[in-house]
């Protein structure tokens, strides 16, 4: 069964980078649209970046822009997530999804749009 697996997560000072990995088990996933999204406790999951397929198309989370840099490496069937200029609010479980071609250009932001899942790790930013 196809699988996503996340990676890179840690406890880092504020102002401080931490990198994210995703990997995915098949080459399948090449052809999806990859995101991270994260979820703090007590709070509701929420989008963070997607990349599209070829990598050419991004869309960042209003809080994140500017500091976070999503790419992938279809050769390596794996995504990064580049957190820089990480603040306390940033604390959450990160995880990674895939979702499926799709007719249209926009690319997904809710969770509900994802058909895969992978486990989170937890990055903790310390003020």
């Amino acid at each position: 069964q196809a699988q996503l697996v996340a990676s890179g997560g840690g406890l880092i000072q504020a102002g401080g980078s931490l990198r994210l990995s995703c990997a995915a088990s098949e080459r399948t996933f090449s052809r999806y649209a990859l995101g991270w999204f994260r979820q703090a406790p007590g709070k509701e999951r929420e989008f963070v970046a997607v990349i599209n397929w070829s990598g050419g198309g991004t869309t960042y989370a209003d809080s994140v822009k500017g500091r976070f840099t999503i790419s992938r490496d279809n050769a390596k069937n794996t995504m990064y997530l580049q957190m820089n200029s990480l603040k306390p609010e940033d604390t959450a479980v990160y995880s990674c999804a895939a979702a499926r071609p799709r007719p249209g250009t926009v690319l997904p932001t809710t969770y509900y749009e994802y058909d895969y899942w992978g486990q989170g790790t937890q990055v903790t930013v310390s003020s």
